[in-house]
């Protein structure tokens, strides 16, 4: 989950969709055990907002059920409206029926309110309140709600079929209304060989942005043998992958040292869907996100050709030996094709024809920095 933006407003990942799937499974088995054996209760649901909470409630319902719903208007904008009309009505004879309302969020409660109008001479059996979210700042009625899913601040919501002017309804999660992110964060990404330690270099100074390389903080860490430094190296001497969690800990701890930065060009990381989703969870909860995934293309004989001969004189022997470089390659394009298609589902990922001179480069990527 990172930042959306919707219309001119900016929101924040608040709920993720595995903690939402276990409100609605909890509310479905509470009504569940409240009803009579064998009795068939109607769910009316509240459009437009609930219809994926309707749909999700319905499915987790372990028993018969009939389903309806009713249309009513009550936002504008972000604002809850003091004045309700009713759209579209229901058509079904409840009489003596069982109905429970399904509700996305309730905060004032003047939706509620037109609720109990609409239903006051239907001859109900019984009729009961089962919302997602509750706002309890702001209820001003004294009204009952049977089931709440979660209590919430009073804060404008999207997503999971909330939305703010119309936007925001087909988000599996809920965001909440945030301000405007400051920081202008890029993952810089490239094959070996490509010259993104190089191009980071420049770019940093340019934009006054921190550059933090994987490989820089793994050799910090163990050098100076922190906590995360000596567990990391645990694992690569017993020749094993260091997770992720260690990894993530200590791009985050660089995060933290530099809280007044401008932005922060990522080298090196993510490598993998994983840690992209670990980094946009934890910018969002900064209320920052990843601004754009920047990616040097370049031929990869033409980039084995370079490494070659660059072994010449480096002294790194994984830079003279082809087999090695082409496995290296191999890893690289494995892992990249997974975040180009995270970050462009996204609408982040910029690729940028890495060959020419350093300033040309540098140039094509600045045209791009420059929109982000």
């Amino acid at each position: 989950m990172s930042i959306i933006k919707l219309h001119d407003l900016h929101f924040s990942p608040y709920i993720d969709k595995e903690k939402i799937a276990t409100i609605v499974k909890h509310l479905a088995r509470t009504v569940k055990a409240d009803l009579p054996e064998n009795e068939v209760p109607i769910f009316v649901g509240i459009l437009n907002g609930c219809f994926l909470f309707a749909a999700d409630f319905i499915r987790a319902f372990e028993g018969n059920c009939e389903v309806s719903f009713v249309k009513l208007a009550s936002y504008e904008g972000t604002k809850s409206s003091a004045n309700v009309k009713e759209l579209v009505g229901i058509n079904e004879d409840l009489t003596n029926r069982t109905v429970i309302i399904l509700e996305d969020v309730i905060d004032t409660g003047n939706t509620l309110q037109e609720i109990y109008a609409i239903f006051k001479d239907k001859n109900v059996k019984q009729l009961k309140i089962a919302t997602l979210l509750f706002k309890p700042d702001v209820f001003r009625k004294e009204l009952p709600i049977d089931y709440i899913g979660l209590s919430i601040k009073d804060k404008f919501v999207v997503g999971y079929g909330l939305d703010y002017n119309g936007l925001g309804r087909n988000y599996p999660e809920i965001y909440q209304l945030t301000t405007p992110p400051k920081m202008k964060n890029i993952v810089l990404f490239g094959p070996p060989g490509a010259g993104k330690g190089t191009q980071a270099e420049f770019l940093k100074d340019m934009y006054n942005l921190v550059h933090i390389s994987t490989g820089d903080v793994f050799r910090f860490n163990i050098k100076n043998q922190t906590e995360l430094g000596l567990l990391a190296k645990q694992y690569m001497d017993a020749g094993n992958l260091v997770p992720d969690e260690v990894t993530i800990n200590m791009l985050k701890a660089e995060v933290e040292k530099n809280t007044d930065a401008n932005g922060f060009i990522f080298d090196g990381f993510p490598r993998t869907q994983s840690q992209a989703e670990a980094l946009d969870a934890f910018l969002g909860e900064k209320g920052e996100q990843i601004n754009g995934m920047v990616a040097l293309e370049v031929p990869e004989d033409l980039l084995v050709e370079r490494l070659l001969e660059r072994g010449k004189t480096s002294g790194r022997t994984d830079d003279t030996d082809e087999g090695k470089i082409r496995n290296r390659f191999n890893e690289y394009n494995t892992k990249t094709a997974v975040l180009k298609d995270y970050f462009e589902a996204q609408g982040k990922y910029y690729g940028i024809n890495g060959v020419g001179s350093i300033k040309e480069i540098t140039q094509r990527i600045s045209v791009v920095f420059d929109t982000l």
